[in-house]
């Protein structure tokens, strides 16, 4: 297997553009679906970890009905079920690989349900294309979560008394008033993300997912030629993810317009 740049060996890859181009397009997809599937569950481990939800508050109140400060039953009445599993998600998924989580995922979920096995746009697998999207969309829900969490916390208290001064009830206040500024003011964050996923989109082709670098690993067995690949694949990686920072960036400084004085 050559390990050498030669500029002779670029030629020989051209038969195998088409599997470059599906693995763009794929990767593509793989990025946008991750998002949209994180986001969402971003959004409800936010509010969960966001949550006051105290089912055994009454254990921790003393005969006058004052909160104890102290003590065992002090602190099972703060305790917060939503929070705890929120959080324990959170760090979970933090803490480990993402290649581990594609293989529990894939291997183990996956493994217990039969998903259909058909063809999308006629070269890819759904079976091993929905599995990486979903373990890619769990990964990225954990991180979204802790940005969701602090543009909610970054909104001023004012706002919300604001809200319950014309009626609003907490559900209304956090979906007309807090949300959408939030949402303002992450949305930068949310599509570094994206930028972020794209590059590691490439772990999936570890489960079959015809991606870019399953491209590289076709084009590697056929030639015997693994450098040459490998700089397309960057290349293309490049373009993929330097076009979007500039594009997110500039849409920054268009949102942030109305916030200067």
């Amino acid at each position: 297997m050559d390990s050498f740049i030669k500029l002779s060996n670029f030629p020989k890859l051209l038969p195998y553009a088409q599997l470059f181009w599906q693995g763009i397009l794929v990767t593509v997809l793989l990025s946008v679906f991750t998002v949209v599937i994180g986001f969402c569950i971003a959004l409800i481990l936010a509010l969960m970890r966001l949550s006051n939800f105290c089912p055994l508050r009454f254990l921790g109140l003393d005969k006058n009905g004052h909160r104890k400060q102290r003590g065992f039953l002090a602190a099972v009445g703060r305790f917060n079920p939503l929070n705890f599993l929120a959080t324990a998600y959170v760090e979970i998924l933090r803490s480990t690989p993402v290649i581990v989580q594609v293989f529990i995922i894939y291997y183990g979920v996956f493994s217990l349900i039969k998903l259909p096995s058909f063809l999308m746009f006629g070269f890819i697998r759904f079976d091993r294309f929905f599995p990486g999207v979903v373990a890619l969309g769990l990964n990225s829900g954990a991180y979204l979560c802790e940005i969701i969490r602090a543009g909610i916390q970054s909104i001023d208290g004012g706002q919300t008394e604001a809200a319950r001064s014309l009626g609003l009830s907490q559900s209304q206040n956090m979906r007309y008033v807090i949300l959408p500024q939030a949402v303002k003011n992450i949305l930068p964050a949310i599509a570094n993300e994206f930028v972020i996923i794209i590059k590691e989109s490439a772990i999936t082709y570890t489960i079959g997912v015809q991606d870019i670098m399953s491209a590289v690993n076709a084009v590697k067995g056929a030639t015997f030629i693994i450098i040459e690949p490998l700089l397309v694949a960057t290349a293309i990686y490049f373009c993929l993810c330097f076009p979007t920072s500039k594009l997110i960036a500039y849409f920054e400084r268009r949102m942030s317009r109305g916030d200067k004085r």
